[in-house]
């Protein structure tokens, strides 16, 4: 007869925390001069991290708890027109960080009724770096930058059409 109880998996991060643990321990007893430096570097590096983590998984409760990603979507999807539009190039040109993190998200919402077209302008529009603008400007000139910019949004209509027309 099969056991039917619940058998907890095991996450491989705790894996790897134990490896990295085990490992420290080894290096302890071979040179405890360098494992006490290393403790101390990752201590100060975890003083750093810690606090942009709080920020960031309170962003993402405070944004999963407000927004439902149904209704997102449902703004995004085929019918939603130029305004759907209008927010996939903007929330591309406000999103940070590498784009791969926001791969998981998009996929949620595509499965919940955002287009192709509407994920393209996203992913086209993440090109468009607001905190890097200045320095764009300080090379290129302002006129450039404010050309270029103008043709990467309106080129993100041309993406958003195609890809519709892909995806059919």
């Amino acid at each position: 007869m099969e056991d039917k109880r619940k058998t907890r998996k095991v996450p491989t991060g705790i894996y790897f925390l134990l490896a990295v643990i085990l490992i420290f321990i080894v290096l302890f007893f071979i040179d405890r001069t360098g494992a006490k430096e290393s403790l101390k570097i990752s201590f100060n590096i975890a003083k750093t991290i810690i606090p942009i983590l709080v920020i960031v998984i309170a962003f993402t409760a405070f944004v999963n708890y407000f927004l439902d990603s149904q209704k997102i979507a449902k703004y995004l999807s085929k019918e939603s027109g130029i305004k759907g539009w209008a927010i996939a190039t903007i929330g591309g040109i406000i999103s940070h960080g590498p784009s791969f993190v926001w791969y998981q998200l998009i996929q949620d919402l595509r499965g919940k009724g955002m287009s192709s077209g509407m994920a393209a302008v996203f992913f086209y529009n993440r090109a468009i770096k607001i905190p890097l603008l200045p320095m764009m400007i300080f090379y290129f000139s302002l006129k450039f930058v404010v050309v270029l910019t103008l043709l990467m949004i309106t080129a993100s209509l041309i993406v958003w059409k195609v890809m519709d027309i892909i995806n059919k």
